[in-house]
């Protein structure tokens, strides 16, 4: 349930992004309304296992680089998560379009920053129960 509810919301981070940056980040596919709902929640579900897959390992070899830049690496990797994303998409009729990795560093900005803010709305896990 919890990974749905993730899928979920960063679907709606994806929309956010999209809206906010034009036409340097687009979802392609859906004619329909119920049909761009299903491909933003398709991107996010690739989105996610692609988060869940290659980050672990790209976090790992470059931890001396979140060091150095104190954290801000971490909008480097996003950055490339989101073009990897892209990458797969790609390789189907619908999926993500971004115009180039700087886009890809606002987008990842966008998407984490929404993300944060609606994660911070759920209630905890303890809190559920």
């Amino acid at each position: 349930m919890t990974f749905l509810l993730r899928v979920v919301i960063s679907a709606v981070a994806f929309w956010v992004a999209s809206m906010a940056l034009g036409e340097h980040l687009e979802v392609l596919g859906g004619d329909t309304t119920g049909g761009r709902v299903v491909v933003f929640l398709a991107v996010a579900l690739v989105f996610g296992l692609v988060n869940a897959v290659v980050k672990p390992v790209v976090q790992f070899f470059a931890f001396p680089l979140y060091i150095v830049t104190l954290g801000l690496f971490t909008l480097v990797v996003n950055a490339l998560m989101i073009l990897l994303t892209e990458w797969i998409t790609g390789q189907t009729d619908w999926g993500l379009r971004v115009d180039g990795f700087w886009w890809a560093v606002v987008a990842a900005l966008i998407v984490s920053v929404v993300n944060l803010v609606l994660s911070g709305l759920l209630p905890d896990k303890d809190d559920r129960r």
